[in-house]
């Protein structure tokens, strides 16, 4: 299957960055993006990353588009499959980013017709930071991205999706949506929901000033600052639509967290430290996996 043309619903940080990285490697002939914000669009045009720019109304791209890519929040899915869907041309393939697989398929089946192909997607790669400007053609680079096509699908599809990830710097794994949302909840949304945790415990405690946790944060709580500065629309709506998965991985969390607590308060330094030793291996497998820098402080220059 050939994807010369591509529309793009959602020009934030994600949707810009497809689209550049799309023309930057020659993915695609065509280029286009529809974006509710006139503000987004307006920085679409001035940057210049896109061969056409809609305001609020994808369906102008939607019936030229061989693959069509949802990147707006997990609740706005089903809207905007529900208003695209309809003038797909036949045999287009429908496309999303979002970190939930099992929600976003739910919105979107009853809007599904035979002659388009539904491969869900997630492409594990971002930064806290968001809208068009802040994207960049190689976000995806040496990144995972997970599909997550159900049965039936058509395997043509799913392999020219497949291609496109990779032609724009991807690795590509196909999983089941269930195993999808149980990994990425262990290893993506409880992470972000402690660190919005810790850092509003740390603002909120009347022993500590917030001058002075901004003052003498440390490599670590800076880490948690900057995931929980991540958009709190799209992680509100992460949390809502990954219920079940969050609460099974945040139970966990908190029986391990306790043991901890309880080593502490019994001076059971064993227990700590084959804990943290432990802890310590999956870092360096991490490392040596090349999902992140072994420099020192992360190599950072402060």
């Amino acid at each position: 299957m050939s994807l010369d043309s591509v529309l793009i619903i959602g020009g934030g940080l994600i949707g810009s960055s497809i689209a550049r990285a799309a023309k930057a490697y020659g993915q695609a002939e065509k280029v286009y993006i529809s974006d509710k914000s006139s503000s987004a669009c307006d920085a679409i045009e001035r940057l210049g990353f896109a061969d056409g720019v809609a305001e609020n109304s994808p369906e102008l791209y939607a019936s030229q588009a061989d693959l069509i890519i949802l990147c707006v929040p997990p609740g706005r899915i089903g809207e905007v499959a529900q208003q695209v869907i309809p003038v797909m041309k036949a045999g287009a393939i429908l496309s999303d980013v979002g970190s939930i697989k099992g929600d976003v398929i739910k919105q979107i089946k009853p809007h599904l017709r035979d002659d388009i192909h539904f491969v869900p997607g997630h492409p594990i790669a971002g930064t806290e930071f968001s809208g068009p400007e802040a994207g960049f053609a190689e976000m995806f680079r040496d990144r995972w991205c997970i599909l997550t096509p159900e049965e039936g699908v058509s395997t043509a599809a799913t392999a020219a999706l497949k291609k496109f990830w990779q032609g724009i710097g991807s690795d590509v794994a196909i999983m089941s949506p269930e195993r999808h949302d149980i990994v990425l909840a262990t290893t993506s949304h409880v992470p972000h929901l402690i660190a919005y945790t810790l850092v509003g415990t740390a603002v909120d405690m009347e022993e500590v000033t917030q001058s002075e946790v901004v003052k003498y944060s440390a490599g670590g709580f800076r880490d948690f600052t900057r995931i929980a500065a991540s958009d709190p629309v799209m992680w509100r709506d992460v949390f809502l639509a990954n219920k079940d998965a969050t609460l099974e991985v945040v139970d966990r969390f908190i029986e391990d967290l306790s043991a901890l607590k309880r080593a502490i308060r019994w001076q059971d330094g064993e227990a700590l430290l084959e804990h943290f030793a432990k802890t310590r291996d999956v870092r360096r497998k991490i490392v040596d996996a090349g999902q992140d820098s072994a420099e020192p402080n992360f190599g950072r220059n402060d």
